[in-house]
This record gives C-alpha cells, sequence and structure tokens, in this order.
C-alpha cells in the first residue's frame, strides 16, 4: 500500500541553523516526486526528515508536521524506527553491506527489525525482493558471493531491494545515479517507473533530464544565499516546472541559465 505524503510548514534546524524554511507539499500515492535545485539549498535535508533520518545528526531537530495518511511521523510517542520501516531510503552511493553475501544483504533491514523466518521464507523474500530491483536474473546464480562483488549499478539496485524487502509505503532516494554510468543510470530510472505502481517514490536529483523523464510532479528548492534557509519555490506537475514554470527563478534553474 502506497502511501500520501503530506508536509504543513516544515521547518528544519540543525541545532539553531535553519536548514530549510516553511515547506508545504501533499505527494499523491503512487506517484514519483522529484525535488531539484542548486547545491546547499535544503532538498537531501528535507528528503531525510521524510523518515526522521534527519534527526540522526546530534542538535538536528524540526518544527511542523509530516503526516503519511493523516499520521504525523513527528506526533508525541512515534517510533523513529518504526517509522523507518514505512519510509525506505536509498542512498546517493551504492552502499551494501561489504562483507555480507548478495541475498543477506536483500534480508539486513528485515534481520534489523528482529524477524525471524523460515529458509523457505527467507529465499522467497530475496527472489522477490530481487526480482523487484530487476537484478534477479543477474544475480540468482551467486547469491552467496559478496555484495561488493556487484557493478555499481548493480549495487545500487541491490540497495534498493534491501529496501523493498523490509516491505515500505514510500522510497525516498536521495541523488540514486550520481555515483553511476549512464547506462545504470537508465536501468535504475526504467526501475523507478515500474516501482511507482507500488509505492510513492521521493527522488532527489541534479539531473534535469532525469526529474523530467521520471518523475510526476516537481519541486524547485533554491536559497536567497549563503547562511540563509532553503525553501520550496515551486511546486507544481512535471512538464509545468519544466515547459511553463510560474516563478522566473524556477525557469532559469530548468533552463540552465542559473547562478
Amino acid at each position: 500500500m502506497s502511501k500520501r505524503i503530506e508536509v504543513n510548514d516544515l521547518n528544519v534546524y540543525y541545532s539553531k541553523f535553519l536548514a530549510v524554511e516553511g515547506v508545504s507539499l501533499t505527494i499523491e500515492p503512487r506517484t514519483v516526486t522529484a525535488l531539484i535545485g542548486p547545491s546547499g539549498c535544503g532538498k537531501s535535508t528535507f528528503l531525510r526528515t521524510l523518515n526522521r533520518m534527519h534527526e540522526v545528526i546530534p542538535g538536528a531537530y524540526v518544527k511542523g508536521e509530516v503526516l503519511i495518511d493523516g499520521n504525523n511521523l513527528y506526533g508525541p510517542g512515534v517510533d523513529p524506527v518504526l517509522v523507518r520501516r514505512q519510509v525506505g531510503m536509498v542512498f546517493q552511493r551504492p552502499n551494501p553491506f561489504p562483507t555480507m553475501s548478495i541475498g543477506d544483504n536483500v534480508l539486513a533491514g528485515v534481520k534489523l527489525n528482529n524477524r525471524r523466518m523460515a529458509k523457505s521464507d527467507a529465499d522467497d523474500l530475496i527472489e522477490k525482493s530481487l526480482r523487484g530491483a530487476n537484478l534477479w536474473n543477474e544475480v540468482k546464480d551467486r547469491l552467496d558471493k559478496p555484495g561488493s562483488s556487484l557493478s555499481g549499478g548493480q549495487q545500487q539496485r541491490l540497495c534498493i531491494a534491501r529496501a523493498i524487502a523490509v516491505q515500505p509505503d514510500v522510497i525516498l532516494m536521495d541523488e540514486p545515479c550520481s555515483a553511476l554510468d549512464p547506462i545504470s543510470t537508465l536501468a535504475i530510472e526504467d526501475l523507478i517507473e515500474e516501482m511507482k505502481a507500488d509505492y510513492t517514490i521521493v527522488i532527489v536529483t541534479h539531473n534535469m533530464q532525469q526529474a523530467s523523464r521520471v518523475s510526476d510532479r516537481t519541486g524547485f528548492f533554491n536559497i536567497a544565499g549563503t547562511g540563509k534557509p532553503g525553501r520550496l519555490i515551486e511546486y507544481s506537475d512535471t512538464t509545468t516546472i519544466f515547459s511553463n514554470p510560474s516563478i522566473q527563478a524556477t525557469e532559469d534553474y530548468v533552463s540552465g541559465r542559473f547562478g
């Protein structure tokens, strides 16, 4: 079940520094939302608030609401570990556990959540997750080999398999292709397109073509200057953002006239 995300007046802090100010947006289920904007404008910081990864950093906290199907992730008594089980994360650089086998990498998150399962169930989950990440046919004969034996693009798909094995509702991706070659990048983009049938996906990308290819809606973040907070400047259907944005700064950025 993919879920609807509503963000209401979210302010994100690192100790006293306001990093992201006043973000409100709604992300519909089973869509891909791209977050674009110059470096340092708060896109990744905002993304990390959607599964409470932000507060892992000492002194970091948020004000405002993030609702998933009406439940505030930051409500009193909400367990951040349960939030992260519901909202998976794929990082910029592929980060499989190098000493673990391909199969064990897929199950890593599930085991972390202390779910014990019979070997047949584990094998089924490994296959299902690797198929979901479009990696099964490439690795099915070497599941016992280390995750680090795969190419960069395969490692990133392994990380996606690891994220979906926990059966989340939402998947966040922080520049998932920035360390990959063009062919691997296209494989991940095709995969994102397939995955939105089952998940709500939010992706941060610096690649304008990628944002226009994979996303249904796009949010443009910008910053007024060094030391100022990042803000969501414009949020709309991707075709609108790229062909007919309503704000000049958005147009300058997507057309490359920026900075």
